[in-house]
C-alpha cells in the first residue's frame, strides 16, 4: 500500500476532480454504467503511479490519456474485463449518471455513432475544449492524424444530419 500522506493526496484529488473525469467519461462512452467503470478502471492505474503523476504539470492531462486508452481497449476487445475494487481510494462517489452534461439528443446520437478514436477527438477537441496538440498528446498521435479524426467526424455528422433532417 502507500504511505497515508500519499493515500490522503490521492483521494483529495479524485474527490475534487471526478465530476469532471465522469462527465468525460460519460462522453467517451455514451454510457452511465460504462462510464463509471471507465473511471474506476483508469483510476486505479493511476493510483499505481501517484507518486510520480501527483509531480508532473498536468496530473488532469495524464488520467484522461490513461482514460482514453483503457476506453480503446475496451472497444478492442469482444469481451470487457471489469475490475472490481472494495478500496475506498478509487471509488467514484457520486455515478456518472448524476452529473451527466445536457446536450441535444439528436445530435449525441450521431456523435455516438462515430468511431471510438472519431469520437475521441470530437469529445476531447470541442467538448473538453483542447487544443490540437493536447488533444493529440492524449490520444498518443500526431496533430495531423487529430486532425484527419475530427475533419472525417464533422463530414460523418454533416452527412448523417443532413440525412435525418426532412
Amino acid at each position: 500500500m502507500g504511505s497515508p500522506e500519499r493515500e490522503a493526496d490521492f483521494t483529495a484529488y479524485v474527490r475534487a476532480r471526478q465530476a469532471s473525469f465522469a462527465r468525460f467519461a460519460y462522453l467517451l462512452t455514451g454510457d452511465p454504467h460504462s462510464a463509471q467503470d471507465l473511471v474506476q478502471s483508469a483510476l486505479a492505474k493511476v493510483y499505481g503511479r501517484w507518486e510520480h503523476i501527483s509531480t508532473v504539470d498536468s496530473p488532469d492531462a495524464y488520467v484522461r490519456k490513461v482514460m482514453v486508452n483503457e476506453h480503446t481497449t475496451w472497444w478492442r476487445r469482444q469481451w470487457r474485463h471489469r475490475e472490481r475494487t472494495d478500496s475506498e481510494l478509487i471509488r467514484v462517489h457520486e455515478p456518472a449518471a448524476a452529473t451527466q452534461p445536457t446536450h441535444d439528443d439528436d445530435l449525441w446520437s450521431h456523435v455516438r455513432s462515430l468511431s471510438p478514436q472519431q469520437r475521441a477527438a470530437v469529445v476531447l477537441r470541442y467538448y473538453e475544449d483542447l487544443s490540437e496538440a493536447q488533444t493529440a498528446e492524449i490520444l498518443g498521435c500526431t496533430v495531423g492524424t487529430v486532425k484527419s479524426h475530427t475533419s472525417r467526424a464533422i463530414k460523418s455528422l454533416r452527412a448523417t444530419m443532413t440525412e435525418v433532417t426532412p
